[in-house]
């Protein structure tokens, strides 16, 4: 299935039905009074945060959303019924804006969060609304009033605790499918990842993190070369970056300290935010590197690059490494979730200066 993270639909509520002008009319009843029913309201139009679904290819070709009108008032003490809501299943971590003016109107962060997007109009009032003892035969009645009608943006920010950055080929896929259940394509040439891939990893039968992978960044994604430009916003919800390195690229003559480099370039200069999120180096692709040379390669790239936090030295391929850095992103997340409710101590291995590279 294609990934679909933005798309544009019209939305409609339905309109109020109008109200009823009667009278009674029975057998000895000569002066009934009114008895027109006000209309029904018309159908809202909701949106629901749904897990199950990962991105917005159901808006992609169906644009236009009308709920039901509601039924007219009608004699007999009769109100209209009201007209049928629908519901509008989004991905969690949908972002609900207006397309003219791009004011964010409603966030869905939560699953199974409902959300009215439109509200259906007001039914109209009957005569019988406006009896009194000095108008006892009154006449009047009302329109029902028109339902919100709504050009809305959709733009969905996946939500994850981890997010995966690196060049192309950085062994990104690899290691998301190693160490949590999702199966990205894998492959031995650039770009093999088109577009996210979300993977729950399980420390424990009750602890997990979710990790995202997106496409590889190269020079020049912020202003939009190659395919992770369209997606670093969905590293903006994410509360820590791995930093992914291929310590042994194919091509002669690649410094991977440049591509390091390049990569946070390009954070600072799509987001100051995301820039400013704490980043860890993973220094990838080990196992293609001499035992007896690892520990001067690793040394080497992290002096030139002048970086003082947390470094992994891991094989996404063979594994190696992989459950100590999932152990220590497990550990960090725990003890910052547990800051926001009571001071705690970071253990300063995993606190790292996000601007160090």
């Amino acid at each position: 299935m294609k990934f679909v993270d933005e798309a544009t639909i019209e939305v409609a509520a339905g309109d109020g039905g109008n109200g009823c002008a009667s009278f009674r009319h029975e057998k000895y009843k000569e002066f009934g009074g009114p008895d027109g029913g006000d209309g029904g309201r018309g159908g809202h139009v909701y949106a629901v945060a749904d897990p199950s679904l990962n991105t917005l290819v159901d808006f992609r070709y169906t644009r236009r959303f009308e709920a039901h009108r509601g039924e007219h008032g009608k004699g007999s003490d009769m109100f209209g019924v009201k007209g049928d809501d629908i519901v509008l299943k989004m991905p969690v971590g949908t972002i609900i804006a207006d397309a003219e003016t791009g004011e964010v109107l409603h966030e869905l962060l939560q699953p199974g969060e409902q959300v009215t997007i439109a509200k259906g109009g007001d039914g109209g009032f009957g005569n019988m609304h406006y009896k009194s003892s000095t108008n006892r035969a009154p006449r009047q009645k009302t329109p029902g009033w028109a339902g919100e009608r709504k050009s809305l943006k959709l733009e969905l920010k996946v939500l994850a605790d981890v997010g995966l950055l690196g060049m192309p080929n950085a062994g990104k896929s690899t290691l998301i499918a190693a160490i949590s259940n999702a199966r990205p394509k894998i492959a031995d040439y650039p770009f093999t990842t088109l577009y996210p891939n979300l993977g729950v990893v399980r420390v424990a039968p009750e602890k997990s993190f979710v990790v995202a992978d997106v496409p590889g960044l190269i020079e020049g994604a912020s202003e939009g070369a190659g395919l992770g430009h369209q997606f670093l916003r969905h590293l903006q919800r994410t509360r820590l970056l791995l930093h992914m390195l291929d310590v042994a690229p194919f091509d002669e003559g690649v410094d991977p300290v440049a591509q390091a480099k390049a990569i946070v370039a390009e954070l600072k200069k799509f987001d100051a935010k995301l820039y400013e999120k704490p980043r860890w180096l993973v220094l990838n692709k080990l196992d293609m590197v001499p035992s007896e040379a690892r520990e001067a390669l690793v040394k080497d790239i992290v002096k030139r690059l002048k970086y003082k936090g947390p470094v992994f030295e891991i094989s996404a391929l063979t594994r190696e490494g992989c459950e100590r850095l999932v152990q220590a992103v497990y550990e960090y997340l725990a003890k910052e979730f547990r800051s926001h409710q009571e001071p705690v101590d970071v253990d300063p291995r995993f606190s790292a200066d996000p601007r160090a590279i």
